[in-house]
C-alpha cells in the first residue's frame, strides 16, 4: 500500500517514503547506490505488484474463463477485475472497449492488421515525424500488402509538432491518424486533444500511442475523444508482457478478428466458426493472466497517489535536470518543447552515447543510450544516437546531481 498523503505541491511529495515501495531501488551497482534514470524504457514495480503476481502463482494458478473449479474461478475473477481497473483508470465506457494484448506494439499491430483490412490502395494514414518504430513499421507492412500511402506530419527544431502543417495532410482518402501522445525520444507532450478534434472534423479516426503518457499523467479517453489508445503495463509500473488496446466499441465491433484460436470463439466446426463478443474476440489463446493481475494492482497503486503532487514533483526534476545539464560545456539537449514529461535526451561533443552510458553505469547511473527506436527523430537532428535520462516520481534531486557530476567526469575523460 502506498503511504502518500494527499497534497497539492511538489514540496509535499515524500520521495523517501515512495522509494520504500520499490524494492529494486535499494541496491548498489558497481559499488554505488543505484540511480535508475531509464524509466522511459521500463519503470520499476512497487512491492504490491510483485506480491500480487506471486500470490497468483502460489495460490490461484489456473486458466481463466474455462474452468468451474475454485482456482479457475478465483483466477478469472482477478483477471476480469484487472480489466475493470483499466476501464476505470482510462475512463473507457465499457469493459468491452478494453482488450488485453502483450503491449503497445501488439496493440498497434492489431489495429494495423484488423482495421487495416478495410483500407485499399491509395488510402492514406497520417503519422508524425516523432513516432516510435512501433507506430511506423506496422503501417509500412500494411503499405506493402495493400498499397496505402503514409503521410507524415513534420516536427520543429524544438521537438514539437508542426501543427500548421496538419490541415493540409488530410484528403478525401485519409482513413486514420496514428500518433504518439508523448515522444519517447524527446519527452514532448503532444496536443492530442486538439489533433483529435481536427481529425474528427475530417471524419478521420485517431489512434494514440500512450506508452509514455500514462506513467506521467491521468488519461481520460472519453475527454480526449480518441478512437484507439494503446499502452504497455511495464511502462506503467506494472509487469512486462501485458498491455491494453482501448478501442471505441463501434469500431472494434466492425473490425475482423486479429488472431484465431481458443478463447476468442463461440462455436467451431469444420464448416464454420462463430466468434466471441468483445473484448474476447481479440484475445486468442491463454492470456498473460499474472501480468494482467499485476497491471491491475499497479493501477490500484497509482490511484492511491496524489497525481497533482507527483506531476509537480516530476516537473521540478525536469527543470532541475535541464538547468544542470545545460550548464555542462559541450552538452546539447535534443528536444526542448515547451511541454515535456521528465525526460532529457542529450549529446556531448566528442563522446559517443554508448561510451557515455558505460561510464555512467560504472557510477551506478542507469540511462539509455541509442536511437530509442525512433531513428527518424535521430535523422532529423542529424545525430546517430542520444543519451536519455528519464525520470519518475521515485527519482531524487540527489540522483540528478550525481548525473551532472558523472557527465562532467565523462567529458574530462573522453572529450
Amino acid at each position: 500500500m502506498s503511504a502518500i498523503v494527499k497534497s497539492t505541491s511538489a514540496d509535499d511529495w515524500d520521495v523517501s517514503r515512495v522509494r520504500q515501495d520499490f524494492p529494486i531501488l535499494d541496491q548498489q551497482v558497481h559499488g554505488h547506490p543505484l540511480a535508475y534514470l531509464d524509466n522511459a524504457a521500463t519503470t520499476q514495480k512497487p512491492r504490491t505488484v510483485i506480491e500480487a503476481m506471486d500470490q497468483y502463482y502460489r495460490r490461484d494458478n489456473a486458466n481463466v474463463h474455462r474452468g468451474v473449479h475454485a482456482l479457475a474461478e478465483r483466477a478469472t475473477a482477478d483477471f476480469e477485475a484487472a480489466r475493470e481497473s483499466v476501464r476505470r483508470f482510462i475512463n473507457a465506457r465499457s469493459i468491452r472497449e478494453v482488450v488485453f494484448v502483450r503491449g503497445t506494439t501488439e496493440a498497434i499491430n492489431l489495429v494495423a492488421s484488423s482495421f487495416g483490412q478495410g483500407l485499399h490502395e491509395g488510402d492514406e494514414v497520417i503519422l508524425t515525424a516523432m513516432e516510435h518504430h512501433a507506430n511506423i513499421v506496422p503501417w509500412q507492412l500494411l503499405r506493402e500488402r495493400t498499397g496505402i500511402v503514409l503521410r507524415v506530419l513534420p516536427i520543429t527544431p524544438a521537438g514539437e509538432l508542426d501543427r500548421d502543417a496538419l490541415p493540409a495532410l488530410f484528403t478525401t482518402r485519409t482513413r486514420l491518424l496514428a500518433m504518439t501522445h508523448v515522444s519517447n525520444a524527446l519527452g514532448t507532450i503532444n496536443p492530442v486533444k486538439e489533433v483529435v478534434a481536427v481529425a474528427h472534423e475530417h471524419g478521420v479516426p485517431v489512434l494514440l500511442d500512450g506508452a509514455q503518457a500514462l506513467p506521467h499523467m491521468r488519461v481520460d479517453v472519453q475527454a480526449l475523444d480518441c478512437d484507439f489508445y494503446a499502452f504497455s503495463g511495464h511502462k506503467l509500473f506494472g509487469p512486462t508482457g501485458v498491455g491494453v488496446l482501448y478501442g471505441r466499441e463501434r469500431l472494434l465491433e466492425a473490425m475482423p478478428v486479429y488472431q484465431g484460436g481458443g478463447e476468442m470463439i463461440r462455436t467451431v466446426s469444420f464448416e464454420r466458426t462463430t466468434f466471441a463478443g468483445l473484448p474476447h474476440r481479440f484475445e486468442a489463446g491463454t492470456p498473460d493472466i499474472a501480468g494482467a493481475i499485476g497491471l491491475g494492482r499497479a493501477i490500484e497503486y497509482l490511484e492511491g497517489l496524489d497525481w497533482a503532487a507527483a506531476q509537480a514533483y516530476e516537473h521540478r526534476l525536469l527543470e532541475y535536470a535541464t538547468d544542470r545539464l545545460k550548464a555542462i560545456p559541450g552538452l546539447r539537449i535534443i528536444g526542448e518543447a515547451a511541454d515535456k514529461v521528465a525526460l532529457v535526451s542529450f549529446v556531448m561533443d566528442d563522446v559517443h552515447p554508448h561510451d557515455m552510458g558505460t561510464i555512467l553505469d560504472h557510477r551506478g547511473l542507469a540511462v539509455r543510450a541509442g536511437h530509442h527506436c525512433a531513428m527518424p527523430v535521430m535523422t532529423f537532428y542529424q545525430v546517430p544516437a542520444t543519451s536519455r535520462a528519464s525520470m519518475a516520481f521515485y527519482n531524487t534531486v540527489g540522483e540528478i546531481d550525481r548525473l551532472d557530476a558523472a557527465l562532467r567526469h565523462a567529458r574530462e575523460l573522453l572529450a
